[in-house]
């Protein structure tokens, strides 16, 4: 059953091939943004999603709506592949590994996200909360998967390891290698036997 909103309309829920053609595109812009930057020719993300400008610009009417809505599509995406991974992976160190891999990626194109909340801290904090609400969630149920495994050591929180790994995406230097550093990182949380 729908339900209404604040003003008493019932919302029209969208057609199967509307979100698939939603999802094309915000997939393209994602790809885009990682390769060129969130300032890229909306012609290159409508060429890569094989549709028209204006199929762009009919869904999101500015720059910064296609932007947050890249996020928060990455965002949805990241958080249902925490249980799909545990659900798949031969064991919860490989899901989490896995799942961070994921977030690596969506951090690539989360760098552009400040540019289009220049003049509005109250949408980045909003987005900022839903980024936390939707993935802290996600890394502690993998987290403590592989911890009741006895795979990875205990006592690392989310928050922890989602800043880590955040901190090491950072950089603009073609020679520095995030992922590798990165994997360091998760090999480093692998439960050592005691000496």
């Amino acid at each position: 059953m729908m339900t209404s909103d604040e003003t008493g309309r019932v919302p029209q829920r969208k057609r199967a091939d509307a979100v698939r053609n939603e999802k094309t595109l915000l997939d393209a812009a994602a790809a885009i943004f990682v390769t060129s930057g969130v300032e890229a020719p909306v012609r290159d993300i409508a060429a890569k999603a094989g549709v028209g400008t204006g199929t762009i610009y009919r869904h999101f009417p500015t720059r910064a709506d296609l932007i947050i809505a890249v996020y928060r599509h990455q965002i949805e995406a990241c958080a249902q592949a925490g249980p799909a991974l545990l659900e798949s992976s031969a064991s919860p160190y490989l899901a989490l590994r896995e799942w961070i891999g994921l977030f690596v990626d969506f951090l690539v194109t989360k760098h552009g996200l400040a540019v289009a909340f220049q003049a509005d801290n109250t949408g980045f904090d909003a987005m900022h909360h839903y980024f936390l609400d939707r993935l802290l969630p996600v890394a502690g149920r993998l987290i403590d998967a592989a911890v009741a495994a006895e795979e990875i050591q205990p006592g690392i929180t989310p928050l922890e390891l989602m800043r880590a790994v955040g901190n090491l995406c950072i950089g603009d230097d073609p020679t520095y290698n995030a992922r590798r550093m990165v994997a360091l990182l998760i090999a480093g949380l692998l439960q050592k036997p005691p000496v």
